[in-house]
């Protein structure tokens, strides 16, 4: 059992007491007085506690152990040399003794030594893109601080260094010595071996479909693709051991060409947010985004994203920037078999001049939708759709497409991608289509069991 460590707080209050000689955070020196007013007052045999709760020390500051410790070591000091053997005979009575006077060369040799680790840290800080969070640099881990040390030992023959080098990295001595005994070095070899396995299966979801995902995809398609489970941490430390990296996501919001006319009308925004509402085909979201792909060449890109399921049920791709754009979305979401239009569907997008444009809005209309507009230059209120493109472009081989028709395909590629396996956490786990699905599946049984209530009424 280990001593009390003092708190700041104790160490004023025990230094306060005449029978105490020096205290620090781990130990407490006695005064000779009081050893000796202690084997008195143990003679007549008071209790160990009792004898220092009369001389002013608190129980509960010293703890039992400390207490206990000294009336035995008091007795054997007196036992063996009676009074004289109380006397505190170390070096300067400090309860220890003080260290050896450095030469003047092994105190170059030490400086010289902290230099050379510093350098290799350095060096390891250049190299080491994991050590870095972009220009700002985070501590080394201590694994890497004891092959820093090892390998300045032994490139340098150092001898005797390793105790001041441990302290000058900031790591145990102990900890140094631990992680390169055999037990030690067995059990990383054993854990390495274990992650390689876990790294090849994880690189399949990573690569499945030829789309980069991340950890939380990475977790979604090995349980949906390939029965296995791990956990979010496992798949996240895995990924960081072996550099595997999913792109991060850029915010990269596009410009309008048209300019709008007295003809265009904005609308209220009747969604008001209200994403999620569990019912397939009833809130739609519609927006364009550009594309850069080739040497320099742009397009565009118009969705229909269903709200409640995240599935894309119509796009359009042009490399023209007209109101074909967004009513010929419209046209295709017409001819798309899986959409089922609710009752009070509404179609949500921004303030641009496509959707406030006479043409659309009466083709909207056409298809019995509602329709609904952000307030201006809110993207909030259309947040899901910024975010699809955002995971698309992120996503999508768009860049290396030379020519439209390329483009097009690719993009047809990502389509069918997303809506049939990619997995999303906030669907419960499951890629869009599956969701629509088990939402249907969720309604046709809501609407049976009212059914029946209502025929057994």
């Amino acid at each position: 059992m280990s001593k009390k460590v003092f708190t700041e707080k104790e160490i004023k209050l025990l230094s306060i007491n005449p029978y105490v000689k020096s205290v620090s955070s781990k130990g407490i020196t006695y005064t000779d007085e009081f050893k000796h007013i202690f084997i008195a007052e143990k003679k007549k045999g008071k209790f160990a506690r009792d004898i220092f709760e009369q001389h002013g020390f608190d129980i509960d500051v010293l703890g039992k152990h400390r207490i206990k410790s000294a009336s035995r070591r008091w007795n054997d000091a007196y036992n063996e040399g009676g009074i004289s053997g109380l006397r505190d005979t170390r070096t300067g009575n400090s309860g220890r003794p003080r260290e050896r006077e450095l030469s003047l060369e092994e105190k170059n040799a030490r400086l010289e030594a902290q230099i050379n680790l510093l350098k290799a840290e350095n060096e390891l800080f250049k190299k080491d893109s994991i050590c870095r969070k972009g220009d700002e640099e985070i501590a080394l881990p201590p694994s890497r601080k004891y092959i820093l040390i090892r390998s300045v030992i032994e490139k340098y023959q150092l001898k005797n260094i390793v105790s001041y080098l441990c302290k000058a990295a900031g790591v145990s001595r102990s900890g140094y010595y631990n992680y390169f005994s055999k037990a030690s070095q067995e059990q990383r070899k054993l854990k390495d071996e274990k992650d390689e396995v876990v790294k090849g299966i994880v690189l399949k979801a990573f690569h499945f479909k030829r789309r980069k995902k991340g950890a939380r995809q990475i977790k979604m398609t090995l349980a949906g693709q390939f029965g296995v489970v791990y956990n979010l941490k496992r798949i996240r430390r895995i990924m960081k051991k072996y550099g595997i990296i999913c792109p991060i996501r850029k915010a990269n919001p596009y410009r309008r060409m048209m300019k709008a006319t007295q003809e265009h009308r904005v609308v209220p925004n009747l969604l008001n947010r209200q994403f999620k509402q569990g019912v397939p085909g009833k809130v739609l979201l519609t927006d364009i985004t550009y594309l850069y792909y080739g040497k320099g060449q742009k397009a565009y890109l118009s969705t229909i994203k269903d709200s409640s399921t995240n599935e894309l049920l119509a796009y359009h791709v042009s490399d023209r920037l007209t109101m074909d754009l967004a009513t010929g979305t419209l046209l295709k979401l017409k001819k798309n078999r899986n959409f089922r239009k609710t009752e009070d569907a509404l179609i949500h997008s921004d303030q641009g001049t496509h959707y406030t444009h006479p043409d659309f809005q009466k083709l909207v209309k056409k298809l019995g939708l509602r329709q609904s507009m952000s307030r201006r230059g809110n993207c909030w209120d259309n947040a899901p759709q910024e975010s699809f493109f955002g995971h698309f472009k992120d996503e999508a081989y768009i860049k290396p497409c030379i020519t439209l028709e390329e483009l097009k395909r690719e993009i047809k590629q990502y389509m069918i991608y997303y809506n049939n396996y990619r997995y999303q956490w906030n669907l419960k786990k499951m890629t869009p289509v599956q969701y629509r699905d088990h939402l249907l599946k969720l309604t046709y049984f809501y609407k049976y069991t009212l059914l029946s209530f209502r025929a057994e009424c």
